[in-house]
């Protein structure tokens, strides 16, 4: 059954935790403050940044988008998702255009709750694991099943990703 953290129950709810409680799969809501890393962001999900999932929007055309599911301590692999999707041009759209395509700003993408439906391709590495998604809010993460985010979003599941090299900010 879904729980939020019962020590942040006064925070308002976000269409992506409204959509978790919809789809009657088991989650938490985790409400810290802004966070500047990654790092900062699994350290106050109490997670390892593998298990804290970046979720990107990717374009591959004018009103063509796909969610893209990567774990925090790997990179976004551009060759592997073009040949994944059979096309050879993808890009990120800014953030205005990720804003109208989501509903949802940088920082908070998350495909529970998105405006538009989109197909979810998501790294192998989510599987068979608990994971952390944006929340559709700053601060605010969804710790799920990453089976269960496979099986609802019909999710295509592959090799999508790279180890990490060096230290992001």
């Amino acid at each position: 059954m879904p729980t939020d953290d019962p020590a942040r129950t006064d925070e308002s709810s976000t269409p992506a935790v409204e959509a978790a409680r919809a789809a009657g799969i088991e989650f938490t809501v985790t409400r810290h403050g802004r966070v500047g890393s990654l790092a900062e962001a699994a350290a106050a999900r109490g997670i390892e940044p593998c298990d804290l999932i970046k979720t990107l929007v990717v374009r591959r055309g004018d009103g063509d988008h796909v969610f893209v599911l990567v774990p925090g301590d790997r990179t976004f692999s551009w060759p592997k998702v073009r040949a994944l999707l059979g096309t050879n041009r993808l890009s990120m759209p800014d953030a205005a255009e990720a804003l109208e395509v989501t509903g949802y700003e940088r920082g908070t993408i998350t495909p529970f709750g998105s405006r538009t439906t989109l197909p979810v391709v998501a790294d192998r590495a989510i599987v068979g694991r608990r994971i952390s998604l944006g929340g559709g809010g700053h601060g605010v993460g969804l710790t799920v099943s990453g089976d269960d985010v496979v099986r609802l979003f019909d999710a295509t599941v592959a090799d999508i990703s790279d180890e990490e090299v060096g230290e992001r900010r």
